[in-house]
């Protein structure tokens, strides 16, 4: 299969991106995955070069990926199953592939979150990663300094869009948001973003499963000053949480922690404006943005 040289993808835009060197776990599946792609390679005669072009991909990033150094993105998978017509062997990996491409601390997370019946959730300075859209998530992480170079800038916000196959379960988790005023009024991404990420938050507040509620700035004296607090619930019982000023920022899971965040979540929630008002507080800025 010959590919013009001007549809090759070279090292400057290469499909793949590099896996954290501490996980363990990822790294694991990444020379995997390389030492099979190779061995497959190999079985049918196929020379790197020739492989190269057959895929439309250079060299380097294959001797990358052959050698779990690089995480292949899944239409270069596809390619390759095509070309060396591996019946379903490389298809099999993608799933696998796919986890890995996310931060470790991100996948962390999403498992939690993918195992949730209930999810408390306050934030102070930022809107939760699962109320967001993928033009605020792009415009917010790109303003990280320093800045990320644009695959890790992807790869997060790919990380973050995945976390929301969470609204895809059933039956559906019930999710509870407190979200300060602040977060609704910065323009993160200039007007348009905004714009879209307030409906977004209107078409979210009207699903049954999902509480959306409003911390007026001018309630100053709630428990929530120290920062972000968040509870999840799973269905056998037991539960974990974090909050920001307390236990190092770190996942607690003793009935005494979980305790106190309840105590401090159920107190922000009561100081907040209710469903309803917070609904008409958010299309109120929408329809002055």
């Amino acid at each position: 299969m010959d590919t013009e040289p001007e549809q090759l993808n070279t090292e400057a835009d290469e499909p793949g991106w590099e896996v954290d060197p501490d996980d363990e776990w990822g790294l694991a599946v990444l020379a995997t995955v390389g030492r099979q792609l190779k061995l497959r390679r190999e079985a049918v005669g196929m020379r790197v070069p020739d492989f190269a072009v057959a895929v439309g991909y250079g060299e380097d990033l294959v001797y990358k990926i052959e050698g779990g150094k690089r995480i292949p993105r899944p239409e270069y998978l596809d390619k390759a199953e095509e070309v060396l017509g591996a019946d379903g062997l490389i298809s099999a990996m993608k799933e696998d592939v796919a986890k890995v491409q996310y931060p470790k601390r991100v996948r962390d997370l999403a498992t939690l979150e993918a195992k949730t019946v209930e999810l408390l959730s306050y934030g102070s300075h930022a809107l939760h990663g699962l109320l967001q859209t993928e033009e605020f998530m792009f415009a917010l992480l790109g303003s990280q300094r320093p800045a990320l170079p644009d695959d890790k800038l992807e790869r997060a916000v790919a990380g973050r869009m995945a976390r929301k196959k969470i609204f895809q379960r059933s039956p559906a988790p019930e999710l509870s948001f407190v979200l300060e005023e602040v977060t609704l009024r910065r323009p993160i991404g200039g007007r348009a973003v905004m714009r879209g990420q307030l409906e977004h938050l209107v078409e979210m507040a009207q699903l049954r499963n999902i509480q959306i509620q409003v911390m007026p700035t001018d309630r100053w004296d709630h428990p929530g000053m120290g920062g972000r607090i968040q509870v999840l619930k799973f269905g056998d019982g037991t539960a974990a949480g974090r909050m920001d000023d307390g236990y190092g920022g770190r996942l607690v899971s003793d009935l005494k922690h979980l305790r106190i965040l309840e105590l401090r979540y159920g107190i922000i929630r009561a100081e907040a404006l209710t469903t309803r008002e917070s609904l008409a507080f958010i299309e109120q800025l929408l329809g002055e943005t």
